[in-house]
Formats: structure tokens, C-alpha cells, sequence
């Protein structure tokens, strides 16, 4: 039996990378899926493969408080409540040292990748609370570690990412909602690509080459890897699952 039958899914940041491929593997396991991006065309290309008895779209700024509430409603309109919200939009920034960081692009990443994420969990968690369900976070090993240098506001937002996701599994329990976090490591998405050409402009490669001195693996992950483990956290597999940290960085976090 598929493992998301029947469960109606949020899924943000779903236009490309992590969110294209968690959009592919959820209705490929038996979900209707609501999808939120910043490309319209993007999104409509993913629910035309989709088909669109299993999928719906939505374009805006999940820093954007009335984009949540009408995500949230929109989905309910379509499908239903939602069972399982898979936030995973975010942005990674500058890469610069603390004094010589620009304040406005500190600023985008944290409306992004912590308001974003409040917003989903504050408009979410109560359209679930009659029927439980999973909220699943797209973090980063960023979250647990420092690791290089100048990305200082990529590393605060994941850090307070697991600190929202903390909270909400704690106040959300009694309603049988879990809460959890799955963290990334460098994985072959548009991101790492922009992290690459950021610490080492015009030759991106010799970025890649320090990258994976770090990682035990000595690869990159695929979109698809990180999804396998979403996908766990969505099902009913994971039903004693909550306020976790679930990392997919090929051995990074354990150095």
C-alpha cells in the first residue's frame, strides 16, 4: 500500500530541487498535493506532470503573512486539511563576514527561512489539530554547525529553524501533531550551485573540491536521498516521531 494514501500535503519552496522532488515522491505514494513557490510557471510545468487531480498550485512569499492564510485555505478549498506540511522554502544568502555582511540581505533570509517557517507552523498547526498529522522542516546541517565561512545569517536561520520546530512539537503533541526537522547537508540543488559561485566566484569548482574534503561520503546528496527521509517522517512509519533532528549529510555532523 503506498505510504501517503489518501493524505492531502502543503509542500513550499516546491518549484524546484527539494520541494520538486518531495512533490514527485508524495503523489507517487498516494497524496494530493498543494504546492507554494516564487515561479508560477515552474509550478504549473510540476502540476501538469503531476496531473492536476493530484496536484494544485500557488505562487507567492512565504515571508508573506496573507500567502500563508491563503495557502491554507486555498488547500482546504481543494482538497481538504491538510495531513502533512512540508516547509521547506528558503534562501541562502551572501557570503561575507559579519562586519561587511549587507544588513538588507541578513534581513531576506531571516524573513524567508524563520518568519517563512513560523508563518507555515502558525497557519497550519490549527487546520491539523482536529486530526493530527506531520509538519516536517527543511533545514540544513547549518542548524547544528558553523561550518565555513561568511554565512553567518544562513547559519542563524537554521539554528532558530530548529528552535520553532522544538517548540511546536512541544505544544502541538496533545493534538497529535508531530513536529521534526530534517537537516540537509550539500546536496546537487540550484542552492549548492549559488553557495559554490558565492566562495569561489568564477571558478565554482575549486568550492566544490573544499566541499567535499568535509563530507565522509565524498559526495554531494541527491534531492531524492533527503526526500527519503521526509517521506519516512510523513507517514504513519513515524508515528512516535517528534522534535527530532534527522540529518541526510552523508556523515558531516559527524566530524
Amino acid at each position: 500500500m503506498s505510504r501517503l494514501a489518501n493524505k492531502i500535503a502543503i509542500i513550499t519552496g516546491a518549484s524546484k530541487g527539494i520541494g520538486a522532488a518531495a512533490a514527485r515522491r508524495f503523489v507517487a505514494e498516494g497524496a494530493k498535493v498543494f504546492l507554494l513557490g516564487r515561479s508560477e510557471e515552474a509550478l504549473r510545468n510540476l502540476m501538469d506532470e503531476l496531473t492536476p487531480e493530484s496536484c494544485d498550485v500557488m505562487a507567492g512569499d512565504i515571508a508573506a503573512e496573507k500567502t500563508n492564510q491563503d495557502m491554507m485555505e486555498a488547500c482546504r478549498r481543494r482538497f481538504g486539511e491538510p495531513d502533512v506540511v512540508l516547509i521547506n522554502a528558503g534562501i541562502e544568502g551572501a557570503a561575507a563576514l559579519i562586519p561587511d555582511y549587507p544588513t538588507e540581505v541578513f534581513d531576506d533570509v531571516i524573513a524567508i527561512n524563520v518568519r517563512g517557517v513560523f508563518l507555515g507552523l502558525k497557519y497550519s498547526l490549527p487546520l491539523m489539530a482536529a486530526k493530527g498529522g506531520s509538519v516536517i522542516i527543511t533545514s540544513s546541517i547549518a542548524g547544528l554547525k558553523a561550518r565555513g565561512l561568511g554565512n553567518s545569517a544562513y547559519v542563524a536561520s537554521k539554528h532558530a529553524e530548529i528552535g520553532l520546530m522544538r517548540t511546536a512539537a512541544i505544544e502541538n503533541a496533545s493534538n497529535n501533531i508531530r513536529v521534526n526537522c530534517v537537516l540537509p547537508g550539500p546536496t546537487e540543488t540550484r542552492m549548492m550551485r549559488s553557495i559554490e559561485e558565492n566562495r569561489s566566484p568564477g571558478a565554482a569548482e575549486i568550492a566544490k573540491k573544499e566541499v567535499l574534503k568535509g563530507i565522509p561520503l565524498g559526495r554531494y546528496g541527491t534531492p531524492e536521498e533527503v526526500v527519503n527521509m521526509i517521506t519516512f517522517l510523513a507517514s504513519d512509519e513515524a508515528s512516535g516521531c517528534t522534535g527530532g533532528v534527522y540529518t541526510v549529510d552523508g556523515g558531516v555532523s559527524a566530524y
